[in-house]
């Protein structure tokens, strides 16, 4: 690997570059001298950016863990406890579905009015959940509202490569990922207060006008590119090429089909029925034509394989497949436990998972900055996964007669295991590729981080909905409701429906649930173990090489600018 040279902005632009194999693919190590020629936004028209990503950033993670403490309200007015799942999972199948081309359109777009455009996506979809008058309409409101964050979680990364040089932005990258932490950890409170005060659709209007300002901010501001980009209509007129649209009509389908997968079965159809059977196996021939078609598309791919045998971009994304999972399962059913066993309102539940914000927010930041001061990712990663799966070992005794002083405890080592987790993926991929390779690195990660969010949330909704009839049915003798009207009422409603002298019963069926659904938290805190040490034991205060990673494509003649540079 070539050593780094660097420059002031007045001297001459030297093109340095080494080339090397790794994991199978060319990676070009590009000098830093081109990134110290470019002219970076400062003053106020750096913050004003940086305050709409942000902002933008800590709304998506806020919409996705927002409907926690609301949720139970939402089961009751739909009668719909068993769609708990997919009010989650919908929010991540559009942001999963959508990701991967997300990469490809702000390495080809403008980035600036990419991530307005994602926005506004953003945006309509919760003005649908908002106004939404059945599960099915909010349940849509959530895949468009998914669909946009896709968008904006890429285009907040792109954008602060894209302002701050490679120095400076592991600290707001730090930052931003802090913004994005509270957003997840403070959305049962919101959530619960909005509920609670006011009513649940709140908790998706309040983005409609708090886009103003990430709007505001960003239209008035210019965002500077990393290279010269074709006109929008010349990218348009060939978009079947340089977007790899037919690699987006495969993907796409095949996480939809794999996820509905996981959704009906052993709900609305046996595991071993023919629907279920279907879309799993068609979801995996669909996703093994899509790795055929990009292997022979190569350097111009969506999702350039050689970026996917690189050994710390695979380790980065499976690392946030499981570390994201592990925020989420506890976020709902915890909510769940606190409203049905302790008969919480949605806001006092927010407000009895404030060690689980505290821990979060708080440890996030620390680790973000110790990162920052000694250099190393890796370290935070594996305490992170321990102390989060012993987190979860902690909450799987959950009953309704646990001490509040224990419950409490364990929602803080949770809390503080999942914050160390957070920002160190980003960190190492940010210190490994190039300013114009940032959109498709991060689509591939951000992917699977969707990806291993939703199939969490589906696979703890038919672990929790199972359970829950499982146990119900071993206690019907105990009980003069039957359990699938229990289920079908949902949380808030159990007090009212089923007798005072049976009430301990429910409750002991519900803890019992909840305890297996924090077995899957252990499995995926356990998997950041298994998975981090790829990303490697290095220093970033010290490496310096931004690497461009490509492979030889079949159509050496005609690679996309984005992900491959003129030797």
């Amino acid at each position: 690997m070539a050593e780094q040279t660097y420059s002031t902005l007045d001297e001459p632009l030297v093109e340095n570059h080494s080339v090397e194999k790794q994991d199978g693919a060319e990676i070009r190590t590009s000098s830093d001298d081109a990134e110290l020629k470019r002219q970076f936004p400062s003053g106020l028209t750096v913050t004003f950016i940086l305050t709409s990503v942000t902002l933008a950033y800590f709304l998506i993670f806020l919409d996705l863990a927002v409907i926690s403490t609301a949720t139970p309200a939402i089961t009751s007015q739909f009668d719909s406890l068993v769609d708990v799942g997919w009010y989650g999972g919908a929010y991540q199948l559009g942001s999963a579905s959508f990701q991967p081309l997300s990469g490809k359109i702000y390495s080809r777009f403008s980035i600036k009015w990419t991530f307005l455009a994602f926005f506004v996506i953003f945006e309509v979809g919760s003005a649908i959940c908002g106004a939404a008058n059945s599960s099915a309409m909010f349940i849509g409101g959530r895949l468009i509202a998914g669909i946009g964050s896709a968008g904006l979680s890429n285009g907040a990364m792109t954008t602060i490569s894209a302002i701050l040089p490679t120095q400076k932005q592991a600290l707001f990258m730090g930052l931003n990922m802090g913004m994005g932490q509270l957003g997840l950890a403070t959305g049962p409170i919101i959530g619960g207060a909005f509920t609670t005060n006011v009513s649940w659709r709140w908790c998706f209007y309040i983005n409609l006008p708090l886009g103003v300002i990430v709007g505001g901010f960003l239209l008035f501001n210019t965002i500077p590119e990393p290279k010269p980009k074709d006109p929008p209509l010349r990218v348009l007129g060939s978009a079947i090429k340089s977007l790899d649209l037919p690699g987006f009509m495969l993907i796409c389908p095949a996480v939809v089909m794999f996820l509905l997968g996981l959704q009906f079965g052993g709900n609305e159809y046996a595991w071993d029925s023919s629907v279920v059977i279907g879309l799993l196996v068609g979801a995996g021939a669909t996703c093994f034509v899509f790795l055929v078609w990009e292997w022979r598309q190569g350097d111009n791919a969506m999702v350039p394989l050689a970026m996917l045998k690189h050994r710390v971009i695979w380790s980065a994304a499976m690392t946030m497949f499981f570390a994201l999972s592990s925020v989420l399962v506890a976020d709902f059913y915890i909510a769940i436990y606190l409203q049905a066993i302790h008969d919480d309102t949605p806001l006092m539940s927010g407000v009895h998972m404030l060690p689980i914000t505290i821990g979060i927010v708080l440890f996030t930041m620390v680790s973000g900055t110790l990162i920052s001061v000694l250099g190393y990712y890796l370290p935070f990663l594996l305490v992170g996964g321990v102390i989060s799966s012993i987190g979860y070992g902690l909450l799987s005794t959950l009953s309704p007669t646990t001490p509040v002083a224990k419950w409490i405890g364990y929602q803080i080592l949770y809390g503080a295991g999942s914050g160390c987790t957070t920002a160190a993926p980003y960190i190492a991929i940010q210190s490994l590729v190039t300013p114009e390779q940032i959109p498709l690195a991060m689509a591939i990660i951000i992917f699977w981080q969707n990806m291993g969010a939703a199939i969490s949330l589906i696979a703890a909704n038919a672990i929790f909905s199972n359970s829950l009839r499982s146990e119900l049915q071993k206690r019907a003798t105990q009980i003069s409701v039957s359990p699938d009207a229990i289920i079908e009422a949902g949380v808030r409603s159990i007090r009212g429906l089923v007798p005072a002298s049976e009430l301990t019963v429910v409750l002991a069926a519900y803890a019992k649930s909840i305890d297996k659904v924090m077995y899957l938290g252990i499995a995926v805190s356990a998997a950041v173990l298994v998975f981090s040490p790829g990303l490697g034991w290095k220093d970033i205060r010290k490496v310096k090489e931004l690497q461009i990673i490509t492979e030889k494509s079949p159509k050496s003649d005609d690679k996309d600018p984005a992900v491959a540079d003129e030797k």
